[in-house]
């Protein structure tokens, strides 16, 4: 309970939120209906697919690494689902499984390029965001529909009147977060993103441990193309995702990720999430056009840059929301094979 009201008070002085108050205030004015319970429940709604990319993708830069492959990862898993649907027939968890698996050994294959050969991965993940697109319009050229109700339920369904993408995004949401605060691997997460080298001699698996957060954060965008596709009830590979690689990048930047690393919280992307999915539908309410809402994101994402340099006020809020930038833990367990060659 104390760990829970000090996180409470640590989201309180978090840069962010002085933006956030006075945009939701000004929104409500300005509409008169943007704090409702139904407006709140459509901002979760569609804000459940960023969650769910972009808590596995602070954990990859808090670690050092990107993933900008996430966009066409998503559409990819929605490709597989609906072909999976459509042309094999399957039951909707055979599809929904086969998406995150499609996402995961596309995160594999980033993650052993990245971490293991230690290739560039801005470069690597940019590649892959090129070629998994393609790879979207080879298997489905023409969009496919029609999935039926027991996969529509996976974008439009409820359970204890909570829409099931945002029961998912609140599950990885948490367990992102205890993730990294209860867990030793949590720990190693920041001391990667610190020093990598120190790391290395701590004897933390420091190529090990990326490869499996890169296939997290592959999984996560499979399952949030099956989400996708669900709801939209077609899977149109050749639009779906573009760009989504930024908005998630913008996410995690805004709530105070470091991108060169080392600092860092779940809780601080939750803010970056909330804030962007308000901006949206605020925007949209207004009636403001589609122009000026991508110069607005634009800026939001140099917005997020300049908040990368505000310091938090005090020492419990640093450790909260950005990560304690101390000496790298030394866990208990030798270092593997794959890691004893190099930390380069």
């Amino acid at each position: 309970m104390n760990q829970l009201i000090a996180t409470a008070r640590a989201l309180g002085r978090h840069p962010l939120i002085v933006i956030l108050v006075p945009m939701v205030i000004y929104f409500q004015v300005a509409t008169g209906q943007f704090i409702t319970a139904d407006n709140i429940r459509g901002i979760a709604l569609d804000s459940a697919v960023l969650a769910i990319i972009a808590v596995p993708g602070a954990l990859l830069l808090i670690s050092g690494y990107l993933d900008l492959s996430v966009g066409s990862t998503l559409a990819l898993g929605a490709v597989v689902a609906a072909n999976l649907m459509i042309d094999h027939q399957t039951v909707a968890f055979v599809a929904i499984l086969g998406a995150v698996g499609a996402g995961a050994l596309v995160g594999a294959v980033n993650g052993c390029l990245c971490s293991l050969i230690n290739l560039s991965p801005f470069i690597v993940t940019l590649g892959t965001l090129t070629a998994v697109r393609g790879l979207d319009l080879l298997f489905s050229p023409l969009p496919l529909s029609g999935f039926g109700s027991s996969f529509g339920a996976l974008g439009g369904g409820e359970v204890l009147n909570i829409p099931v993408p945002v029961g998912i995004a609140v599950v990885v949401l948490l367990a992102g977060a205890a993730f990294l605060i209860l867990t030793p691997a949590g720990r190693y997460v920041y001391a990667i993103g610190v020093n990598r080298e120190a790391a290395f001699l701590s004897g933390i698996a420091v190529r090990r441990l990326p490869v499996l957060l890169y296939i997290a954060s592959g999984g996560a965008a499979g399952l949030a193309g099956a989400i996708q596709a669900a709801r939209l009830d077609s899977a149109p590979a050749g639009s779906l995702g573009t760009q989504f690689e930024l908005t998630v990048l913008t996410a995690v930047l805004l709530g105070g990720v470091a991108f060169t690393g080392g600092t860092g919280s779940v809780f601080g992307v939750a803010l970056g999430v909330i804030f962007l999915g308000c901006l949206q539908n605020g925007l949209t309410q207004l009636n403001v056009p589609d122009a000026w809402q991508e110069l607005i994101r634009g800026l939001a994402l140099v917005a997020a840059a300049a908040l990368a340099v505000i310091q938090l006020p005090n020492a419990l809020s640093r450790r909260l929301l950005s990560s304690p930038r101390a000496e790298p833990p030394r866990p208990a367990a030798e270092t593997t094979t794959a890691d004893a060659v190099s930390p380069h």
